[in-house]
């Protein structure tokens, strides 16, 4: 009998708008959770599926299950659904870190999406200088997020500052560096070409494990 009635000390919080539920008041939720909500302490997560848009507060510690703030169905992520679901949670009257992929780093910071020249925004990295990429450790800072220059096409929804960087994908990015760097004859391709076999050879060639599975099988996990 508990369990199915433990939602009702919480279901004042939440509001329902269209198809967006989301809470109304995050302070009240961390009270009657016992925790305390210091900002310092969690941080926003925001990710989606092929039918729904998520938003959590994960503890940085890991140490606390994740809160639910809201969730969207049908809804793909995009600049507007970004800054709808910001607007709903009122994330302006706390202000938390944020942790997601590099598209939802993108569509927070308001940059353009795709295979563009300076997709990062961190520094000016020239994504198509192939010639540098793998070379030249340095690049310029970028030092704004400004509209209309540099691939930047809305005003940043957060402040870059808040922005945690996504460690799996920087870690799958830096295995496709290193896979495109090999010696395509040597042993060690060879080693990979055999360990990847449900990916075909023209994704090994370019460093992709990630994105649609080969063969039925997640691609991410041929290589570790």
């Amino acid at each position: 009998m508990f369990y199915s009635g433990r939602h009702e000390e919480f279901k004042d919080f939440f509001s329902q708008e269209d198809c967006v539920v989301f809470c109304n008041d995050v302070c009240s939720v961390m009270v009657v959770l016992g925790r305390e909500h210091n900002s310092d302490q969690w941080r926003l997560f925001i990710d989606s599926s092929k039918v729904s848009l998520k938003v959590f507060l994960l503890q940085n510690g890991n140490r606390f299950p994740p809160v639910p703030l809201a969730h969207a169905a049908n809804i793909k992520e995009s600049y507007e659904s970004m800054k709808l679901l910001l607007g709903k949670i009122k994330y302006d009257e706390f202000k938390c870190k944020l942790c997601g992929d590099l598209k939802v780093v993108a569509l927070l910071l308001g940059m353009q999406l795709g295979y563009i020249k300076h997709c990062c925004f961190l520094c000016e990295w020239d994504s198509r200088n192939k010639k540098s990429n793998c070379v030249n450790r340095l690049w310029p800072k970028r030092t704004s997020l400004t509209p209309g220059e540099k691939k930047v096409v809305s005003p940043s929804l957060v402040l870059r500052e808040k922005i945690y960087l996504p460690p799996l994908h920087i870690k799958l990015d830096l295995i496709k560096n290193f896979v495109k760097c090999m010696d395509k004859t040597g042993r060690g391709f060879e080693y990979v070409r055999n360990k990847s076999q449900n990916v075909n050879d023209a994704k090994i060639k370019e460093g992709i494990f990630i994105g649609p599975p080969d063969q039925g099988t997640d691609a991410r996990q041929t290589v570790r």
